[in-house]
């Protein structure tokens, strides 16, 4: 082997060595987790600001997360490679279920869709909510003008890579669908000075946006949410909504898993509790009692 092609086969191994331990300690896919896996499903622990998948195949997202951490379960015959049975919004942090196999999946979706599944989240809000408990009922549809003639379109998050999706708010009209959300306030504190709200959240309908919606009417915006803020909340660095507990019953292997807190004093320097209403064992308790 001349010097020249000794040189450059050493370099590329440098390159490959460099490479990889670069990618060992960067933040890629922005610190999402692998919860668990077993035979049927895999929990996994989504990062905010991050898609499900997208038509740009150089972008990181869950697809290719999973693409790149279980290859082997890829197919073709999916439109998205992996049976996506639920979704998080891109700005919403936490808990995904992703079955690995046609059955899971069926049954998995069968759980959600009759209304066996439970969600719960955890939220920073604006403000002090007036009660410790909440059961909001408003019917959800796309948010239009006066006219109804023109769907108003804003970007969710503060990323200009990220569609404009559709706005959606309470609404009356026919194309309005029922929706539930319950709450209960674990604590009262201040986020950069200002009152604000620690809360646990199920939704018990599945709509679109439902949980930033219905915050948004009540007059407690979700911390740093751009999109139902009207744009105004642009100083926190994410916005502050996470799927903290998923429950799903099925017939071939019951799923309950949990985070832990990513709002807590010590995760976040923002947020000073100042009183404390309920711990997380207790909220539970409270918000499945008003099912």
């Amino acid at each position: 082997m001349s010097h020249l092609k000794f040189y450059f086969f050493i370099h590329k191994i440098l390159k490959t060595v460099y490479k990889n331990i670069c990618d060992l300690f960067s933040d890629t896919y922005k610190n999402t987790k692998i919860v668990r896996t077993s035979n049927n499903f895999i929990i996994i622990d989504k990062a905010y600001d991050l898609k499900i998948n997208s038509n740009n195949k150089n972008e990181e997202t869950i697809q290719t997360f999973m693409k790149k951490n279980f290859p082997y379960l890829a197919s073709n015959r999916l439109h998205h490679e992996y049976y996506f049975m639920h979704r998080l919004d891109y700005s919403t942090s936490g808990l995904m279920c992703i079955p690995i196999h046609k059955e899971a999946c069926q049954v998995a979706s069968k759980a959600i869709q009759q209304r066996k599944c439970k969600k719960y989240y955890i939220a920073l809000v604006r403000g002090y909510l007036s009660l410790n408990l909440l059961d909001l009922n408003f019917p959800i549809g796309v948010f239009n003008n006066f006219y109804g003639e023109f769907v108003i379109r804003q970007v969710s998050g503060r990323d200009n890579s990220v569609k404009e999706v559709e706005k959606m708010c309470v609404t009356h009209g026919n194309s309005s669908r029922t929706a539930r959300t319950l709450i209960v306030v674990l604590e009262n504190g201040l986020f950069e000075n200002y009152p604000s709200s620690k809360i646990l959240i199920r939704p018990i309908t599945g709509r679109r946006h439902q949980i930033r919606v219905h915050c948004s009417h009540i007059g407690h915006t979700i911390v740093g949410d751009y999109t139902y803020s009207n744009k105004k909340d642009t100083k926190p660095e994410r916005m502050y909504l996470h799927s903290l507990r998923l429950v799903i019953p099925n017939k071939i292997e019951d799923i309950n898993d949990q985070t832990s807190d990513p709002f807590s004093e010590n995760e976040i320097k923002s947020w000073k509790p100042v009183f404390r209403f309920y711990n997380l064992s207790r909220a539970f308790k409270l918000i499945d009692e008003f099912v």
